[in-house]
C-alpha cells in the first residue's frame, strides 16, 4: 500500500515546494529587482519620511489642498465593535457603499455634496468623479476637469494667481497608458506635494 501512496506524497510536498515557495520567492525577487519602486508599495516620501502611497488615496479636508474623490470605506466602531464607522481611504477595508440608485442616503449625500461644490465654484458644471465614490474607495486619482475644477478655491485660499495652479494642474495631469489604455488623470497627493513646493518658492 506504500507503493501506492508514495508517488502521491512525493508529488504533494514537491509541487508544495514549488508553487507554494520557490515560486513566490523568484517572483518577489524579480519584482524587486525589476520594479523596486512599485515592489515597496509606490511609496512617496518627503524630507526623508514616508507620507503615502501613489496606489492610495488620501483625505484633504483643508481649502489650500486638492480634495480627491469620495470614499465611503469603513472601520470597526471603537465604541460599539457591532458597529461601522466612516473611514475615508482605509486600505484594511476596500470597498464601495452598495448602495444603489433608489437609495435615499444616496441621493441626499450626492445633492449636499454638488451643492456644496456648485458654492464653491458656480461658473462650472461639478465633475462627476469629485461626487461619486470608486469601487475601491481608495481612488488616488481624480480627473484633469476635476482638479480644474478646484483652481480658484485652491488659489484664493493659497493667494496664488489661478494661471499659475491651472499650470501645475496640466504639469500633474498623466496621459493614457501607451497612449491608448485608461484615462487622463492626476495623482492628488504628488499634485498637493507640487503645490506645497510651488507656495515654498
Amino acid at each position: 500500500m506504500l507503493r501506492e501512496i508514495r508517488p502521491a506524497i512525493v508529488l504533494l510536498l514537491a509541487l508544495t515546494a514549488i508553487t507554494g515557495l520557490a515560486y513566490p520567492l523568484a517572483m518577489t525577487g524579480m519584482a524587486g529587482a525589476l520594479f523596486p519602486v512599485q515592489a515597496q508599495g509606490s511609496l512617496i516620501e518627503k524630507d526623508g519620511k514616508v507620507i503615502g502611497s501613489a496606489l492610495i488615496g488620501q483625505e484633504f479636508k483643508d481649502d489650500k489642498y486638492f480634495h480627491g474623490r469620495p470614499s465611503a470605506t469603513l472601520a470597526p466602531d471603537p465604541n460599539d465593535s457591532a458597529k461601522t464607522v466612516s473611514a475615508p481611504y482605509n486600505a484594511a477595508n476596500s470597498g464601495g457603499s452598495n448602495l444603489g440608485p433608489t437609495s435615499k442616503a444616496l441621493a441626499d449625500r450626492l445633492k449636499e455634496d454638488v451643492d456644496k461644490l456648485r458654492r464653491e465654484n458656480p461658473n462650472a458644471s461639478v465633475p462627476v468623479d469629485l461626487v461619486t465614490t470608486s469601487a475601491s474607495g481608495l481612488d488616488p486619482n481624480i480627473s484633469p476637469e476635476a482638479a480644474q475644477f478646484q483652481v480658484p478655491r485652491v488659489a484664493k485660499a493659497r493667494s496664488l494667481p489661478e494661471d499659475q495652479v491651472k499650470q501645475l494642474v496640466t504639469a500633474s495631469t498623466e496621459a493614457r497608458l501607451l497612449g491608448l489604455l485608461g484615462e487622463p488623470r492626476v495623482n492628488v497627493l504628488a499634485l498637493n506635494l507640487a503645490l506645497d513646493r510651488m507656495a515654498a518658492k
